[in-house]
């Protein structure tokens, strides 16, 4: 699924251009769209990261940085993050700059399915609503698999669909809706918003994601849905 359905162009290209445009109120409606949860989220993603005592950390997909920002609580952590998008970059460097914490985090322009790190490197890989925007899903898990040090980490945080039936109901109501709406109300790319809503509701999720990661290597695979199961935080890892 792309972000601009009549364009010839790859979906990384989209996802690019998608991300570009929206960069600005990015933070913003994503505050909306979560009714203010990503903030604990983010601090769900640093307490889980924070009991490996890393070292060397990569949020990959970091767009503004929040996640990175969270992580830099760790002590002693260095954290990299990376994205495609060259527009969320600049939003996440000021928010850096702004925090001082420049020595902590470092930003880079890169793309989650040829990560340009040496094998075995990171100690934690995280994601943030990132991993349903990879062009070849498989080859992205695949690269995190190779860059992690054996038994660290892969912390994912994804949209997902509600198990109980009546919450289902009323999240398709809410992304079918609400999502495209908020678009339309306060953002110049309304197709971003189309494709956000339609991609959460057709990504593999729960036993179907476990699945998924767990034929690219990944162990132990845990899940703890948020929000109703709205979204979902799933912490795998590499073992040899």
């Amino acid at each position: 699924m792309k972000p601009y359905q009549k364009a010839k162009t790859t979906k990384k290209v989209q996802i690019r251009e998608m991300f570009n445009k929206i960069s600005v109120e990015y933070d913003f409606l994503n505050r909306i769209i979560t009714f203010g949860n990503d903030s604990r989220w983010r601090k769900r993603i640093y307490t889980i990261s924070k009991k490996s005592n890393p070292k060397n950390i990569l949020d990959i997909a970091t767009g503004t940085a929040d996640i990175a920002i969270e992580l830099s609580k760790i002590d002693k952590a260095k954290i990299i993050g990376i994205d495609i998008s060259n527009n969320m970059l600049e939003v996440g460097r000021k928010k850096i700059e702004e925090k001082k914490l420049s020595q902590k985090i470092s930003l880079i322009h890169g793309d989650a399915e040829n990560i340009k790190f040496r094998n075995n490197y990171f100690d934690i890989i995280t994601i943030g609503f990132g991993v349903r925007n990879f062009e070849n899903l498989l080859k992205g898990l695949n690269e995190s698999h190779r860059v992690l040090k054996e038994n660290g980490k892969l912390i994912i945080l994804e949209t997902s669909t509600p198990k109980d039936s009546l919450i289902k109901f009323f999240y398709k109501i809410f992304a079918r809706v609400f999502l495209p709406l908020t678009g339309w109300l306060f953002s110049k790319d309304q197709s971003a918003y189309k494709y956000l809503q339609k991609s959460a509701e057709t990504f593999p999720s729960g036993k179907d994601f476990i699945d998924i990661l767990t034929s690219c290597g990944f162990k132990n695979v845990e899940v703890e849905p948020q929000m109703f199961g709205a979204s979902s935080i799933y912490i795998a890892q590499k073992k040899i």
